[in-house]
């Protein structure tokens, strides 16, 4: 009899926001395909028999294919076990989760998602920014720095003109060309700005900055990837937030000077 595949969402690293339904799952699995960002300690959900195989992906850093992760998952479950194949975030948010239901699903594989908390909503969540508010923005985007190889660039244009928070997974290597093409295209270089890295662990760092100063302060902070970029008016909100700071160890402000002058972009009643 074939098998199941579970394609499995862990939440955006702090074990506590992983969902019931995640952590029952884990318990029905054979198998295991777990990718670097899910935090290590979600292994003991699993059942001491269970098999668990790494199949961890990072810019710049050795990979395990993705055909051979779908072909793992197809193999195993032909062979009649259930597989859990456990992802950072939410395996429908820049997760590929679309990509290997599709294929799963033309070997005639049976596939269930179970949803986890994407980490551009969790994350901006530590720092007290909002990623809409009626007195600032109207939406957000979630948005991808790292676009496929064959694929086109984001429309940079019809973000910057957007007014809606910017949230950006994957941003970090090519920041110098989003920064470049969002002030080209008209959002203000002082736009609040932050950068969050190994957001909702205990290593969790961030720096608040601008649009236009980002780039230096992230340097300056010493902040590399894994980290979600957010840009937008509500950015400004963190600062109105200091209790949800205190166990962070990094510099709030980098030397472009924070996110500048906050009363611009807070509501009256907040600016006072």
């Amino acid at each position: 009899m074939t098998g199941k595949v579970y394609l499995i969402g862990a939440g955006p690293g702090d074990l506590d926001m992983l969902t019931l339904k995640a952590a029952r799952c884990l318990k029905l699995a054979d198998v295991a395909l777990v990718d670097d960002l899910v935090h290590p300690d979600i292994r003991a959900m699993l059942r001491p028999d269970a098999e668990i195989v790494p199949v961890g992906k990072r810019g710049g850093c050795p990979s395990t294919p993705q055909a051979a992760i779908e072909q793992r998952m197809i193999d195993e479950a032909r062979a009649g076990k259930t597989v859990a194949r456990l992802k950072g975030g939410d395996p429908f948010v820049f997760g590929r989760g679309g990509e290997e239901m599709l294929t799963l699903q033309a070997a005639g594989i049976e596939v269930e998602i179970v949803n986890g908390l994407s980490a551009g909503l969790a994350v901006p969540a530590t720092l007290g920014i909002p990623l809409t508010h009626r007195s600032f923005v109207h939406g957000v985007t979630f948005v991808s720095g790292h676009p496929h190889q064959d694929g086109d660039e984001p429309n940079w244009q019809a973000l910057a003109q957007s007014g809606m928070t910017l949230v950006i997974y994957m941003g970090v290597k090519r920041l110098p060309l989003i920064r470049a093409e969002l002030l080209r295209h008209g959002l203000a270089a002082d736009t609040p700005a932050a950068a969050i890295e190994n957001g909702t662990l205990p290593q969790q760092r961030q720096v608040l900055s601008t649009l236009d100063a980002l780039e230096q302060d992230m340097s300056a902070a010493g902040i590399h990837s894994p980290a979600l970029i957010v840009i937008g008016p509500t950015v400004a909100l963190a600062s109105c937030r200091p209790s949800a700071l205190e166990r962070s160890e990094a510099p709030l402000q980098g030397k472009g000077g924070g996110i500048g002058n906050e009363s611009k972009w807070l509501p009256t009643e907040l600016a006072q």
